[in-house]
Parts: C-alpha cells; sequence; structure tokens
C-alpha cells in the first residue's frame, strides 16, 4: 500500500497509523485494500481517499451510469453501515471523535473519498495530476489572500 499526500511529512505517525486503519477497514468490508491512501487534516476535517478501491466488477458496472450509480449507492451504505469501527481507531489515534461521516466513490477513477468532519461543508476535488507539496498549502478565510494565509493549515 502506498501512503501518500503532499501536505503530510512522510514521518507523520498519525497520518500513517489513519492511513494503516482506512486500508484496513477498507481491506475488511469489501475484500480488497486500496492501492493507495491519501490522508488530508485541516483543523477539524479530516479526508481520507482510497485510490483504487473499486474492484474489476464494480469498475465494469460502473462504465455506463446508471452502474455508476449503483456502484456509488451500494458503498455509501456499506460505509454507512460499517463505518463506526473506523471512527473508533480515528477516535483512538487522534484523540477526537468523529461527529459526521460521509464517503463518496468516483466510480470512472475507482476512488472513494471518506470525509470525517465537525459539522463544516466539505468539497472534495480530485485532480488529474499532482501538485507539489512546496507549492500548495493553505487554508484561508473568506475574502483573505494567499499571501497572508499560506502556511496556516
Amino acid at each position: 500500500m502506498q501512503l501518500a499526500h503532499p501536505l503530510v511529512k512522510p514521518s507523520s505517525n498519525m497520518a500513517r497509523q489513519i492511513a494503516e486503519a482506512a486500508n484496513a477497514f477498507e481491506k475488511k468490508r469489501t475484500g480488497q485494500a486500496p492501492k493507495s491512501v491519501t490522508v488530508v487534516l485541516s483543523e477539524s476535517t479530516l479526508v481520507i481517499t482510497l485510490h483504487g478501491a473499486l474492484s474489476e466488477a464494480e469498475q465494469a458496472l460502473a462504465r455506463d451510469p446508471k452502474g455508476a450509480s449503483q456502484v456509488q449507492e451500494f458503498h455509501r451504505q456499506l460505509f454507512a453501515n460499517a463505518s463506526d469501527s473506523l471512527r473508533q481507531e480515528i477516535l483512538r489515534i487522534t484523540g477526537v471523535a468523529v461527529k459526521e461521516t460521509i464517503a463518496e466513490v468516483e466510480p470512472q477513477t475507482g476512488s472513494v473519498v471518506a470525509v470525517f468532519t465537525s459539522g463544516s461543508t466539505v468539497q472534495v476535488y480530485r485532480l488529474a495530476g499532482d501538485v507539489p507539496a512546496d507549492s500548495w498549502s493553505g487554508n484561508f478565510p473568506v475574502g483573505a489572500t494567499a499571501e497572508t494565509e499560506v502556511g496556516r493549515c
């Protein structure tokens, strides 16, 4: 399993533990491990992306819109019914309880995005490629400029 995120140093023990817990959770609930896991934490929002998490059968089913919708709904329900164990692992690792969760599936790429938040509105955009870590970081109040807030994360 590849653990990756440009904003999290590889030595970040907490991020690594969360990625490993998410990998184990996915393998237990679906029978297959994702190809890689990305963990992003910004204040009270944790986003976990499982790359390459869909089986070949799910990928084949997702090639048409109706099948893609079925795959998305299946993973939403599966996550909703089984996420308590991952929530408990996140609590154990971070010391902070998870207030809300949601999972979304991108059937064309096979990615599953799980969001754990404290009541914030979260918008997740999956980019077509990597952005170098030294060129991007931020958590900006509305109306702030990048120059005044870069580095806050």
